[in-house]
């Protein structure tokens, strides 16, 4: 039987990071890593599909996301992220868990896996593992527009997000993620995350390659694909010359294809299963 998520506001050396945790405590530990526009109720389904499996399930706010503050420049990024992931395990005392990451939560979960192997007993990557192909871009910098703008209602940037359309299964999961992001201010809503700290790690990530961190990856490994472009015509987040190139050099390594895009892999049911099984 599934129990409501819990609030968790862990203190770090780098700042303060909001998390929800799910499941039994003392249950076999896993966290979760959101994306880069994305906060911890991205993984809503996932926790409790893993909780009712008996994990204690903990998804992160990262830095600059959702309920956790930003931090001055120069502070975010692939590497200072991984090391709140590492912190924050050893806060909840967790000496190795299971990391799931999704998007550029992908990147950060295979920099944890450089920096600490032998604490992850699996690894999960949900749709992130390299350089996206580049007709996948546009409709995430377009999302990156939205930061800081102010929306008359809730009601009013919902129906934007809803009606680009990349944001499915909508009512499911999405539309609790966005209302949740969602401050009151002067004039009507605006978003919590922060446009400064995404656009620091979008320029960080500009300037990494992924692919350094696949001969790290020791560890059981299981890629997620969403075999849907991210909207119809553009591209995938991980294409199949991508997903074929990570298998190839990551012999700990399987993929699963999920037919669903960038955002619906995080609430597919063969997802969910898959998951679950991986990390049963």
């Amino acid at each position: 039987m599934r129990s409501n998520p819990s609030s968790l506001e862990l203190s770090l050396s780098r700042g303060r990071l909001h998390a929800l945790r799910a499941g039994p405590q003392g249950g076999s530990p896993a966290i979760c890593v959101p994306g880069l526009l994305a906060n911890c109720r991205s993984f809503d389904l996932i926790s409790a599909a893993l909780a009712d499996r008996g994990h204690e399930v903990v998804a992160l706010d990262l830095r600059g996301r959702g309920r956790s503050p930003a931090t001055g420049p120069g502070t975010h990024g692939w590497r200072n992220h991984a090391e709140d992931v590492l912190e924050a395990a050893d806060n909840l005392g967790f000496r190795s868990f299971d990391l799931l990451g999704h998007s550029m939560g992908a990147f950060v979960s295979m920099q944890v896996a450089a920096l600490a192997p032998a604490r992850l007993r699996h690894l999960v990557l949900i749709d992130g593992a390299g350089v996206p192909e580049p007709a996948a871009l546009p409709p995430i910098l377009a999302a990156v527009q939205r930061l800081g703008v102010v929306y008359p209602t809730r009601e009013a940037i919902c129906g934007l997000v809803r009606d680009a359309g990349a944001a499915q299964p909508w009512t499911e999961l999405w539309l609790g993620h966005y209302l949740d992001e969602l401050d009151d201010v002067p004039g009507g809503v605006r978003a919590r995350t922060s446009k400064e700290a995404v656009l620091e790690d979008l320029v960080y990530g500009s300037k990494q390659d992924a692919k350094a961190f696949w001969p790290r990856l020791t560890m059981p490994t299981l890629l997620v694909r969403a075999s849907r472009p991210l909207l119809p015509g553009a591209g995938f987040i991980v294409g199949a010359a991508l997903r074929d190139a990570f298998l190839d050099a990551v012999p700990s390594a399987k993929a699963v294809e999920v037919d669903a895009n960038h955002y619906g892999v995080m609430a597919h049911p063969d997802a969910l299963r898959a998951i679950a099984d991986f990390l049963t």
